[in-house]
């Protein structure tokens, strides 16, 4: 069951990023991407290999020790359980970037290798984005019209 959950987290996961990375510009794309809710078939994967195992998961993480987090990792389900928080959390990121993006005009061109990039090395696309990001200035929404 363990190799099937790992193999399913990405799978859940692909969807959401092909939309904002393939298609950004389709108005169902900004409608799904808009909801956090996105990332709670991961969530569910990862609660999935976490909760049978909390009893070894909480003490390894409650006081985390080098050796401690190497053997809970170090088992077939410490890294499918890794890799599923690692799924979660670059989609989060993955999201709220492609969002922000969105209401700075940063470029989709430019988004993509981003979003590629958080896919693969999650914290180096998030300090992509911040690198991309302090070059965007916000949009300004449209002057009210008067009746």
């Amino acid at each position: 069951m363990t190799a099937a959950l790992f193999s399913l987290t990405f799978a859940v996961a692909a969807p959401f990023w092909a939309l904002m990375i393939l298609l950004p510009r389709w108005s169902w794309t900004a409608r799904i991407i808009a909801s956090p809710l996105i990332v709670l078939p991961v969530v569910v994967i990862y609660a999935l290999l976490v909760l049978p195992a909390f009893g070894d998961v909480l003490p390894a993480v409650a006081s985390p020790t080098l050796e401690g987090v190497r053997d809970l990792l170090g088992t077939s389900n410490g890294a499918a359980a890794g890799w599923a928080h690692m799924i979660a959390f670059d989609l989060f990121v993955g999201r709220w970037a492609w969002l922000d993006s969105r209401e700075r005009g940063v470029p989709a061109l430019a988004m993509a290798p981003v979003l590629l990039l958080t896919i693969l090395l999650g914290p180096l696309g998030l300090a992509a984005y911040l690198a991309v990001r302090t070059r965007s200035r916000r949009r300004r929404p449209p002057p009210a019209r008067s009746a």
